[in-house]
């Protein structure tokens, strides 16, 4: 039995059942003026239905569950569209895979976050295996001060070295195993053939700061708050999402564009 019938076989019932008690008492049954003994004899009825037919409950929340998505999805397509700007136009974050792709994925990411670290691999194999995707990634550190420091550094780097050292270092930013101190940077950038006394020296900078406060503001208009959060087109995803839907949604997006 769907959702709907069994609901309907619950308020049938229940209107049988108050509906004899209204004739024998000579009234008139109103669902909206339920008498004390209506409401009873109604609640009765539910509560009987229900005991013989828990999957119902299930059901229940199940079409709740959907509903409460699509309603946030909507409000989500509102989000990013007020934000569009300084989503994929802000003028500083790194743009990887095909700037001229015809869809476009914005990560907001956290070096020290588990989740980001394992989806890492699979979004750089999304845009290596698509070739179509344009890739724009939001510097989001909250895990603490020592994902602080990894922003700050890839910042640094992209400000001091350029896109291409960026995302060298980026990338070994998401493997990198302990905190992030200065001698380990140091150690990094010199590996890419950086100046690292530039990029440490830069690191501090009202630009790096400003660009860190900007992704933080952005991230609270569209109610993100944990990572890894992405934008495939004008979807959210909130968290960790493995290759194959990451493709999925892509594929839908542009089918429905």
């Amino acid at each position: 039995m769907t959702l709907s019938n069994a609901l309907r076989a619950t308020v049938a019932s229940a209107v049988m059942l108050m509906g004899a008690q209204a004739q024998a008492a000579d009234t008139v049954f109103d669902l909206d003026k339920m008498t004390p003994a209506q409401e009873a004899a109604f609640g009765a009825a539910v509560r009987s239905y229900l005991l013989e037919n828990p999957q119902v409950i299930m059901e229940a929340v199940a079409v709740l569950e959907e509903r409460e998505q699509q309603q946030q999805a909507q409000a989500d397509l509102s989000i990013v569209s007020d934000n569009a700007d300084a989503l994929f136009n802000d003028g500083y974050s790194w743009v990887g895979g095909n700037p001229d792709g015809d869809y476009t994925v914005v990560e907001f990411l956290d070096y020290r976050c588990g989740y980001c670290r394992k989806a890492h691999p699979e979004v750089s194999e999304l845009i290596k295996s698509d070739g179509n995707i344009r890739l724009i990634v939001k510097e989001f550190p909250i895990l603490g001060e020592a994902s602080i420091i990894a922003s700050r550094f890839a910042i640094a780097t992209q400000i001091i070295g350029g896109n291409d050292a960026y995302k060298a270092v980026s990338d070994a930013l998401m493997t990198l195993d302990g905190n992030p101190n200065e001698a380990t940077l140091k150690r990094l950038a010199k590996t890419f053939g950086l100046d690292a006394d530039a990029i440490l020296a830069e690191m501090s900078s009202e630009e790096v700061t400003r660009r860190i406060a900007e992704t933080r503001a952005l991230a609270q208009r569209m109610q993100i708050s944990g990572t890894p959060s992405f934008v495939f087109g004008d979807q959210m995803v909130r968290g960790y999402a493995p290759l194959p839907t990451m493709q999925n949604i892509v594929a839908q997006g542009r089918a429905a564009n």
